[in-house]
């Protein structure tokens, strides 16, 4: 179902433009990653959200909104409470040299949100504000969608990963509705010829969690479609070769086609779990190794060739390295979108 050497564009981007917003994402459609990755976490009215932290003091205003409430977690809010937070000039404020005014005010985005980005489709706005979806003159908490008319024809999967293990049954009625859900008689979506077009494949939809319960109740709702395993150093306390041959033992026997290791190294330093002999005991049991996170050329020459795809904040930087850059660079994609 997924192809090798993919380019899993994680959060959209974190460098480029505000983390699992709008503009993230819509880049990394157009700049032609494999993936759009994002982290699902449930409101309190039951609808999945793409975030990555377990409250919203990082990357909202949520200080200035909801004072009271800074370190809240997820589940303690409504959709319509989130969509009233700026998600974007966090990224202005922390990162000056690659800040932009449009940033401001990005919305916190749904996984409908990030289905239609993958489509071909925006948030529609007018006056620049979103225009909200109304039923019976009543806020749903939605907004409404037109088609993107900077959409250059990249249909890529997504890659999203569950944090905790609590709404896997939600997220398999959501992509059915949404025509995701390769069980159900998923949709047919138009793809262009040269384009990236992963997105009207089996392997549209991978599942990616860090929990082993998760995995298992992602293959009770979502039986093979493809999944990833996460591994994290400081969660394997012991020995770590009998760790990392339990991690491969429980992905194998549970229908699991990737290992989720980090990469050590500039900027993250995150602890190694890409070394040879781990790479080699995930190849030999049969899993493809999808490591994170690159964000540099070294990191890139010193792992990619071995393994079977790449997380990255860099999509343009991983794309390049596999030789398949176009000729727009990552800011002039950014402009051409509107930002």
């Amino acid at each position: 179902y997924v192809p090798k050497n993919v380019v899993i564009a994680h959060r959209g981007t974190t460098y480029w433009a505000p983390e699992e917003t709008e503009a993230a994402f819509r880049w990394a459609r157009n700049i032609g990653a494999d993936y759009l990755e994002l982290d699902l976490q449930m409101t309190k009215d039951s609808v999945l959200i793409a975030l990555h932290d377990n409250d919203f003091s990082r990357t909202t205003n949520i200080a200035e909104v909801f004072p009271e409430r800074v370190k809240s977690p997820v589940k303690e809010f409504t959709l319509k409470e989130l969509r009233s937070l700026d998600a974007g000039s966090w990224f202005n404020m922390a990162n000056p040299d690659r800040a932009r005014d449009s940033f401001t005010d990005a919305k916190i985005l749904t996984l409908r949100d990030v289905v239609m980005i993958v489509e071909g489709y925006r948030i529609k706005k007018n006056n620049g504000e979103p225009v909200k979806e109304l039923i019976d003159n009543q806020w749903t908490g939605h907004f409404l969608y037109e088609i993107d008319t900077h959409d250059n024809g990249n249909r890529p999967g997504i890659y999203a990963e569950t944090k905790k293990p609590e709404f896997e049954k939600l997220l398999a009625s959501d992509l059915t509705d949404l025509g995701w859900n390769i069980n159900a008689k998923a949709k047919n979506i138009k793809t262009v010829k040269g384009k990236v077009e992963i997105a009207n494949t089996n392997g549209r939809f991978v599942l990616q969690s860090f929990s082993p319960k998760s995995i298992v109740n992602l293959e009770k709702y979502l039986p093979d479609i493809p999944k990833c395993l996460l591994l994290w150093l400081p969660a394997m306390e012991g020995d770590l070769k009998e760790k990392y041959q339990e991690a491969i033992k429980f992905a194998v026997e549970n229908n699991v086609q990737f290992i989720g290791p980090s990469i050590g190294g500039a900027p993250n330093n995150y602890g190694e779990l890409t070394g040879p002999w781990m790479v080699e005991r995930a190849h030999h049991s049969g899993l493809y190794i999808h490591p994170y996170t690159f964000d540099t050329d070294k990191q890139l020459q010193q792992y990619a060739s071995g393994v079977e795809g790449v997380f990255t904040n860099r999509a343009d930087l991983a794309l390049k390295f596999y030789n398949r850059i176009g000729v727009k660079s990552a800011t002039k994609i950014l402009d051409d979108l509107g930002y």
